[in-house]
Parts: C-alpha cells; sequence; structure tokens
C-alpha cells in the first residue's frame, strides 16, 4: 500500500491497518537494517534478543536500556523505515516504561512494544517460567507510555504473553481487551508452539479490534495465505538475520582457522558489495560537489 502519513507511528500504523499483512524484519545495528531495506522490507523490529547478543549479553534484562536504545538510533539512522523498538517489559516500572518511550520517539522510532511479564523477564523461548504481570500494573505501563509521548501517532504496542505462560488463548483475550482499553494501538500476541493453532484460535476470538501481530519464530512454515485470512496486520522475522549472521561467522571462522583465506573469500560478500551497501558511491559525489 501507499503510505502518505509523515510520521514514524503513523507509517506504521498504516502498515498495520493494511489490507495485507505487513512483513517486518528484526534488525539490531545500521548494516541489518540497511540489508533489511535491501532487500524490500516495509518496516523494522529492533530485537531485545538480537541487540542484546550484539553486546555480548542474555536476552534477560541484562543489557541497559541506554544500552539498547543507543543500538535503536542506529537502526533508525541507517533508513527511513518505521522501528518498532522492542521494549521487554519496560524495564521496571511504569516510570522507567514510559522514559523508555518518550527516549524512543525522541531518536526517531514509530513505536515501542512492552510484554505483560514481570521484571527482570527472561526470553520466551527459554525454559518455563515465565511470571506475568498483573494486569492492572501493566495498563498502567500503556497508560503513561501513551500519556507522555507527543505524536499521537506513536504505537504502543502490548506484547500479550499469556500463551507463553501457559495460561490460554482466554487470558489472552482477556488481557488484550485490558491493554486495548488502556490505550494501546497494537496487540503482539506471542506463541512458541510449532503450529499456529493457537494463534488462529486468538485471532479468530479477537475479531480485529486493535491490529494484531505475531513473531512465527517457531511456527515459521505457516503458509503467508494463513496471515492474511487471520488478519494479521504484522509479521515479525524476529532473529532470523542475528541467527544467519551466527552461523556464517562461525563457518569463515572455522575455515580461516584450519585452511585459510583462499577457501572463505569465494563464500563471502566482497569489500565493492560492502562499500556499495554502505553508500561510498554517493560519499564519492558529494565530495566532488563539496570540496573544492
Amino acid at each position: 500500500m501507499t503510505v502518505t502519513s509523515t510520521s514514524p507511528g503513523a507509517r506504521l500504523r498504516e502498515l498495520l491497518a493494511g489490507p495485507e499483512p505487513t512483513p517486518i524484519m528484526g534488525a539490531y545495528d545500521g548494516l541489518s537494517a540497511r540489508i533489511a531495506v535491501e532487500a524490500g522490507f516495509g518496516a523494522l523490529w529492533a530485537s531485545g534478543l538480537c541487540m542484546s547478543t550484539a553486546l555480548g549479553l542474555r536476552d534477560s534484562d541484562e543489557a541497559s536500556w541506554t544500552d539498547l536504545l543507543a543500538l535503536v538510533a542506529r537502526v533508525v539512522e541507517a533508513t527511513d523505515l518505521p522501528v518498532l523498538v522492542d521494549g521487554d517489559t519496560g524495564y521496571g516500572n511504569f516510570n522507567t516504561a514510559r522514559r523508555f518511550a518518550t527516549q524512543a520517539e525522541r531518536i526517531g522510532a514509530a513505536g515501542v512494544c512492552l510484554e505483560d511479564k514481570v521484571f527482570p523477564k527472561m526470553n520466551s523461548f527459554v525454559g518455563d517460567r515465565h511470571a506475568l504481570a498483573p494486569i492492572g500494573e501493566f495498563c498502567g505501563k500503556v497508560e503513561a507510555c501513551r500519556d507522555a509521548v507527543r505524536d499521537p501517532d506513536f504505537v504502543i504496542a502490548a506484547r500479550v504473553e499469556a500463551l507463553i505462560a501457559g495460561a490460554g488463548v482466554e487470558e489472552g483475550l482477556r488481557r488484550a481487551e485490558a491493554y486495548r482499553e488502556a490505550g494501546a494501538g497494537a496487540i503482539f500476541i506471542h506463541s512458541r508452539q510449532s503450529t499456529i493453532d493457537e494463534i488462529r484460535e486468538f485471532a479468530r476470538e479477537w475479531g480485529g479490534k486493535l491490529p494484531l501481530v505475531v513473531s512465527p519464530t517457531t511456527y515459521y512454515d505457516t503458509a503467508p495465505e494463513v496471515y492474511a485470512e487471520l488478519g494479521i496486520g504484522g509479521v515479525i522475522w524476529a532473529n532470523q538475520t542475528m541467527r544467519a549472521a551466527v552461523t556464517a561467522m562461525r563457518q569463515a571462522c572455522r575455515v580461516l582457522r584450519t585452511e585459510g583465506p583462499a577457501e572463505v573469500e569465494p563464500t563471502i560478500a566482497s569489500l565493492d558489495e560492502v562499500f556499495a551497501l554502505m553508500g561510498y558511491a554517493q560519499l564519492a559525489e558529494d565530495e566532488a560537489r563539496y570540496t573544492p
């Protein structure tokens, strides 16, 4: 669809409300953001897992929110795409959550996504202990963020972790409705099942009250048309580029260590490819224009 609104939040809202699900690519630095643009994605997800991993830390609130926002700033700066920022649990109470949201807005993000687990959190795919925050407490975080940001179109997405915690679809729906009433602009319903079954049940019961966002990390073989049939607004490929980078770097390091660079060079990007991706040609044009 054609996006004409100017603010990042308004652009993201239009994409999530569009007739087809918007593919949203996970990014964690300027390079991964540029590669996502090159591939044709229309929006980005600043992934907490990927950014924490890039910092050499676990996705369990080990990285400070200021460290993560420094990486978000690089993602935002590298592209013109709307960026939805993974805000984990908001890093504490309503006050830290709204501080995070206002700072994310200030650096140009389109929205933040908060998850309804207790602080400190653990990545949703690790272990079975995922305590949910009280509904009223999380609604307070959503309201505080909504009241604190300047742009009314800045997206406050509420990530419902009821399915991750084993609390079931009905509890997820109850929480999503409360978060909608608190001012959330989208609902991110999360699951770690290998099929889309419980997401399908949730989406059908939800009935399009707000745009739904999903992240098919474990049910990745779902046919694309299924998301459209369920009225999903955004499909986040949250961590695939980071995992691809892990595989590629391991392979390159192994071959360099055991066989040498001659075996690696044919399989990796050339420096010319890197320079093209980073816009060195534009820099040369600008240098010719501005340097006597």
